[in-house]
Formats: C-alpha cells, sequence, structure tokens
C-alpha cells in the first residue's frame, strides 16, 4: 500500500512525474517519499539535458526513453540502504541493479543503477554520462572531468571540442541555476514514510 507521503512525492506539482513504469516500482517497494521526489529531481534535470543534447547533437544517436529511465530510478537501491538517503554510501548502487533485474527491468535500463556514480568504468556509453550528470547538475553540482567525458563523446566530425564544451557548459549553467528549487521540492518530503 503507497503511503500518503509518497504518493504526494510522486504527485504534486514541481518537476515533471516519473515514468510511469518507474513509479509504479517505487509504489510497489514503498520508497521513503524523499528518494522518489530526488528522482524527480533528478529526472527533471536529464529531461532538460537529453532535450539540449538531442536538439545540439543528433549524432551520436541518444537513446532518451533510456536516460530519462535511468534517471528515475538510479537510486532505486536505496529503498534498500535508507541510510544512504542521508549519508555517503554506495551499497544502493549494485543493490539497486539487482533489485531492478528482479522486477523485470531489462539490464540496459537496471545498469544505470550501477553506472550513476562509477562513469570511468569501461563501457560506458553516453546515456550512462547523461544520467550521472544529470545526478550531479540537478543540485547545482559541476564534475569536470565528467563533463570533459560527455564533451568527448559529443564531440564528432566537423565539430570542435572547444564549441562542445561552451554550448554544454551554457546548458549546464541553465539547469544548475534550477537547483534551489529542486532541492526545496526534495527536501519537503520525508526520509520515511
Amino acid at each position: 500500500m503507497t503511503s500518503t507521503a509518497l504518493r504526494r512525492a510522486l504527485t504534486e506539482p514541481g518537476p515533471p512525474p516519473l515514468p510511469e513504469r518507474a513509479a509504479a516500482l517505487l509504489e510497489e517497494l514503498s520508497a521513503p517519499p524523499r528518494l522518489a521526489a530526488h528522482l524527480r529531481a533528478v529526472h527533471a534535470a536529464a529531461c532538460l539535458l537529453t532535450d539540449a543534447v538531442a536538439l545540439g547533437y543528433p549524432e551520436p544517436a541518444v537513446d532518451r526513453e533510456a536516460v530519462l529511465f535511468g534517471a528515475a530510478v538510479h537510486d532505486i537501491g536505496k529503498t534498500v540502504h535508507v541510510g544512504e538517503l542521508s549519508a555517503p554510501g554506495s551499497a544502493h548502487e549494485q543493490a539497486g541493479y539487482e533489485l531492478l533485474l528482479a522486477h523485470g527491468i531489462e539490464e540496459r535500463l537496471a545498469r544505470f543503477a550501477r553506472t550513476h556514480a562509477d562513469w570511468r568504468r569501461p563501457g560506458i556509453g553516453i546515456e550512462d554520462l547523461l544520467v550521472s550528470v544529470a545526478d550531479k547538475v540537478w543540485r547545482g553540482k559541476r564534475v569536470d572531468d565528467l563533463e570533459r567525458l560527455l564533451v568527448d563523446r559529443l564531440t564528432g566530425p566537423g565539430r570542435e571540442p572547444w564549441r562542445v564544451f561552451v554550448h554544454l557548459d551554457d546548458v549546464l549553467q541553465a539547469i544548475a541555476a534550477g537547483a534551489d528549487e529542486r532541492l526545496a521540492f526534495q527536501n519537503r518530503h520525508p526520509v520515511a514514510g
């Protein structure tokens, strides 16, 4: 049964709603309301980022649906490791990946639970980098080496890296400008249900 606090975190006005499949999974797991609010905030940043990337860089092709779902579930392992909602920790990453697989989520989407904090691992795709960047910039945080990796992936034939950097920097500054509103939205919701 979904708590009133969780329902409010999933539906109240604010960041865009999560994909239905992600929201249903959070309800099924009785996720902490703060987690649902956090996922909506990161998902909102991912929406803005993927739209800007798709508009400015049609190549390489980006799986927008995967990025948005990944942003909506990247921290789902915190339903198991609730202490990591308010304290550092990485146990939620593998736990989230396994939890998603156990609930029938295909690996191509479940992977974001593991890759969102480990963007240096081999085989990281542009979608993984976009989720990782969204997970930082939603609160106004910028990570140089992560952003450089994304610039490298977006720089294709005929594109100058410095132009890609300037464009991405403008996009991320615009997203970061909404950080206070997203943080306030997240913090309105309790850690516990």
